[in-house]
């Protein structure tokens, strides 16, 4: 078992390792976006490329004869600095060097000028893990109960609606359901707030926080509700018409007994690795969200960041979503033994 985590784990940097490295190595073909700010900013900047590796200064001789693309930065007292970048491969081995022995992803050139990537990702990435943490919660429990319960009235009105419901909120992204939220709950009604709540009219009036959860969690929630619903319903009418069912209740148990002790363990098997895909689906889904609701998360910050040409910070959050999401791989194959203990990982 452990031989077999381990080895996963080993893939897993190998992957992460192969995915961030050809991403990074194509944005820097990209057209780079000059920092935002006066000359003493854009100086500051330069030279702190400078000391990571990743641009040269060089005389105006050089320009005229070799880098004629070199940036000219003119200070304050009038003298021009020209900087030039260093090949592509040379800026990706000092990345890599920058990363592993000062953990240095890079500096901000738009979000926040000459500040570090990784704080800035550090600084939004609670918002958007206790969106997507309270929207599973929410949702996994839900989503299980009603697919229980249509299970129970299968060919009965109930299990229609039900059935009919699920299919309709699978097939709305959250996006627009956000979108219709927004209208009638805030520009209609005026029950909730228009956005997300900025620091100061939390502090004012702590409620707003609460307040402000509700529209994206729901919005989050009802695709994730409908697809538990769905697999629950499905995996639960399979096993209740199967023969050790039959048998158990030849044996004395009730229906109810039969089902909770027997059924809705059986159908549980491929309901509780989808609760780690559905996490993140949620992440991947709620960058949309964000946007339109304007959450200060790491969704939103990818969004404004691939506008933006800041690079650096969209590196980190490219390589946030990649771990997570191969780590979650690995947990999903190693719930299928916590839930069914007949399976084992890393067996011939």
């Amino acid at each position: 078992m452990w031989k077999y985590v381990l080895k996963r784990i080993g893939l897993i940097v190998l992957t992460a390792f192969i995915i961030l490295s050809i991403s990074y190595i194509l944005i820097q073909t990209l057209p780079v976006a000059p920092p935002e700010g006066g000359a003493a900013v854009q100086i500051a900047f330069y030279d702190q490329q400078v000391d990571l590796g990743y641009y040269m200064k060089v005389t105006l001789a050089e320009v005229i004869e070799k880098y004629p693309d070199a940036i000219p930065v003119i200070d304050a007292n009038g003298a021009t600095t020209y900087y030039q970048a260093v090949p592509v491969l040379d800026r990706y081995i000092h990345w890599l060097g920058n990363i592993f022995t000062q953990w240095n992803w890079g500096v901000s050139t738009s979000i926040s000028v000459n500040r570090g990537a990784m704080e800035i990702i550090m600084e939004r990435l609670p918002i958007t893990i206790e969106l997507n943490v309270i929207s599973i919660i929410l949702s996994t429990p839900l989503g299980i109960a009603i697919g229980v319960w249509a299970a129970l009235k299968k060919n009965k009105p109930t299990d229609t609606i039900i059935s009919t419901l699920i299919m309709i909120f699978i097939s709305v992204p959250s996006f627009v359901l956000i979108s219709f939220m927004l209208l009638w709950f805030t520009y209609y009604n005026d029950w909730l707030p228009q956005a997300w709540p900025s620091a100061i009219a939390i502090a004012a009036d702590p409620s707003l926080f609460f307040r402000g959860l509700i529209i994206p969690v729901l919005a989050l929630s009802f695709g994730s509700i409908a697809g538990f619903g769905r697999y629950t319903r499905a995996e639960l009418c399979e096993v209740m018409n199967s023969e050790f069912l039959l048998l158990a209740r030849t044996k004395g148990l009730t229906k109810g007994q039969s089902i909770l002790s027997h059924a809705l363990r059986n159908s549980m098997v491929p309901i509780v690795p989808m609760i780690i895909g559905q996490f993140i689906s949620i992440m991947s889904g709620s960058m949309v969200l964000e946007q339109l609701y304007s959450i200060p998360g790491t969704g939103q910050l990818f969004v404004t960041a691939l506008n933006s040409r800041d690079y650096a910070v969209v590196m980190v959050d490219m390589a946030m979503y990649t771990i997570i999401g191969l780590f979650a791989t690995l947990l999903v194959d190693l719930s299928y033994g916590v839930v069914d203990p007949r399976i084992r990982m890393g067996q011939r």
